[in-house]
């Protein structure tokens, strides 16, 4: 099924939120390799993809938002309880930083005096002096957002673990498109509270 329903997210979903997941994991794990193992010549190669894939990742985001937002009234719910609602604001928090992060990079790119190449598809030879205002935003934040969205997917991950091998709901098979009757019987272990009842509802 292509579109999200209120048991599990659609095709789509799954496909924007993986091809995302992947393109970010390619990265930050570039960027960690960066400062661990400096200016070699491996990284020389994975930097450079550093910006065509970050353009990339600012158009998924906007197709992403666009549409979460068609299916905000179909969409799996968070819950009404603390856990939920802490789930909530984590992931709006993912999505603005989604945005922003990727916004100031291709601002400072075009703001910038050097060649803008692209997959190896050159766009635009540079300007004749850099433009301070679409430039400086970036120096001066784009590196710390990116550490923190970086942080907030660590968390992200963290917590559909413990849905999975922890509270063995059915939250992790959402967005893989299989969710199970995660219960006691079914994983060999005793009655488990529903997610409402855990997560407190009201």
């Amino acid at each position: 099924m292509l579109a999200d329903t209120p048991r599990r997210y659609g095709r789509i979903t799954r496909v924007l939120h993986w091809t995302m997941a992947a393109l970010f994991a390619w990265q930050f794990t570039g960027m960690v390799l960066k400062h661990v193992l400096g200016r070699v010549p491996l990284m020389a190669f994975w930097v450079g993809t550093h910006p065509s894939v970050g353009s990339l990742l600012f158009l998924l985001i906007l197709v992403r938002i666009g549409w979460a937002l068609s299916q905000r009234r179909q969409r799996p719910s968070y819950g009404t309880g603390l856990v939920g609602q802490a789930a909530k604001a984590g992931h709006v928090a993912m999505y603005v930083l989604m945005l922003v992060v990727p916004t100031l990079g291709l601002l400072r790119m075009l703001g910038d005096v050097r060649p803008i190449s692209l997959f190896g598809i050159a766009l635009w030879q540079g300007g004749a002096e850099e433009t301070l205002w679409m430039t400086a935003p970036a120096n001066l934040v784009h590196g710390v957002l990116a550490w923190s969205l970086l942080a907030l997917i660590v968390g992200h991950v963290a917590m559909a673990l413990v849905h999975r091998f922890v509270w063995r709901d059915e939250t992790f098979g959402r967005m893989i498109g299989r969710p199970a009757e995660m219960n006691g019987a079914s994983l060999g272990g005793g009655s488990l509270p529903n997610r409402a009842d855990r997560i407190g509802a009201g």
